[in-house]
């Protein structure tokens, strides 16, 4: 099959029309038309990736993250993104991204992420503006089956997302059972979530003063942006297999997280 077969299933499945208006989401590079011998999936473009869709054979990458985002001035081996274009296109791969379509959908990166927490009866924290369905925005809300001792949920979600340690802001209540997420930067949802009455907040990418925010109201918890998106590489492989089950498609080993603990 061609590689604009696998896009159209994509587009079909992930709606790039439901990316943020700053987003870059969809495909970025490649012929179309050449013949897709494989994919590899992964959270970012990186150096590793690409070497490693190379030894498997793979002539298109999806991912979550997109590897062109701002505006790109000048194409060459002194920066990374520029490095990658040059690697990509001399080797005929392909790259697709599903980024903040895929944060947006009800069953996308929070959606894994509340399944991995345990949470049930989830709804979307903010509904994506324009969008009449309410199965579309960003984060989300959902319950724990039954509630628990603050810290004991909080070193639960160390365990599940392999965080070595948790920031958070001082812890509210004794025991939670209603948890607000999302996955990424996700500050811009702290005032959702203390509407919908959401004892514990996690999210990525959170600084000093988001912490102030929770002013007595919120139990706030920075689970880390790689760590938060993990489990999208299995999403969108599962969405691909679904589809096309002889089809060479393969999980990235060598994706990681840009921020080391020591």
């Amino acid at each position: 099959m061609t590689i604009s077969t696998l896009i159209e299933y994509l587009d079909a499945e992930l709606h790039p029309e439901y990316q943020e208006k700053y987003d870059n989401a969809g495909f970025l590079l490649g012929d179309p038309e050449q013949e897709c011998r494989g994919a590899l999936v992964a959270l970012d473009v990186t150096d590793e990736v690409i070497e490693e869709a190379l030894e498997r054979g793979a002539n298109m990458i999806v991912t979550h993250h997109p590897m062109i985002f701002g505006g790109v001035k000048r194409i060459t081996p002194a920066d990374a993104t520029g490095r990658h274009i040059m690697k990509l296109i001399q080797n005929n791969i392909a790259v697709y991204a599903a980024h903040t379509n895929l944060d947006n959908l009800k069953n996308g990166v929070n959606g894994i992420l509340a399944q991995v927490l345990g949470l049930t009866d989830c709804q979307i924290l903010r509904q994506l503006e324009g969008q009449p369905s309410p199965e579309v925005g960003a984060g989300m809300i959902g319950a724990l089956p039954y509630p628990m001792p603050t810290e004991a949920f909080l070193e639960q979600v160390k365990m599940s997302l392999g965080l070595p340690f948790l920031r958070t802001s001082q812890i509210v209540s004794p025991s939670v059972s209603r948890i607000a997420i999302c996955g990424g930067a996700g500050s811009f949802l702290i005032d959702d979530a203390i509407r919908q009455h959401a004892d514990v907040y996690l999210t990525g990418d959170m600084k000093y003063h988001d912490f102030q925010r929770a002013e007595g109201r919120i139990t706030l918890a920075d689970i880390g942006h790689f760590e938060s998106e993990q489990f999208s590489k299995e999403l969108i492989y599962s969405i691909i297999s679904k589809k096309f089950s002889n089809f060479a498609c393969f999980i990235s080993e060598r994706g990681k997280s840009f921020v080391n603990y020591i």
